[in-house]
């Protein structure tokens, strides 16, 4: 069975808002995906976009298929994953000398691709 990934590890954006995004194009075909997403005003549809595209130049390279690629209507996004990744820990002075934790997340995006005849 051949399923091609790709990730963008270490993302500067929250895997909160990015899974709202994630969501709408899990299981869908990925040119149908694509299309969603260019009309999404969020950061992370971009982030998301740039991923499902790597995957699926991945699907279309002839090296990575053993040379015959598929074509990019055949593709399912099978697995779209966000996970948390590091998070960057600043202080913040609050109120008779303490101090707050300010988290800046960062995310992992996951894709799988995979024929539509194999699954």
């Amino acid at each position: 069975m051949s399923t091609f990934v790709a990730s963008h590890r270490n993302a500067r954006i929250s895997a909160q808002k990015v899974r709202l995004v994630a969501d709408l194009v899990r299981g869908q075909y990925a040119d149908e995906a694509l299309d969603t997403l260019k009309y999404q005003p969020q950061r992370g549809a971009r982030m998301l976009e740039k991923v499902i595209r790597s995957a699926v130049a991945n699907a279309l390279d002839p090296d990575q298929t053993g040379g015959s690629p598929h074509r990019i209507d055949e593709l399912v996004l099978t697995d779209v994953r966000v996970d948390g990744g590091a998070m960057f820990r600043r202080m913040r002075p609050k109120a008779r000398g303490s101090a707050h934790i300010i988290k800046k997340r960062s995310s992992h995006i996951s894709v799988k691709v995979t024929p539509i005849d194999e699954i």
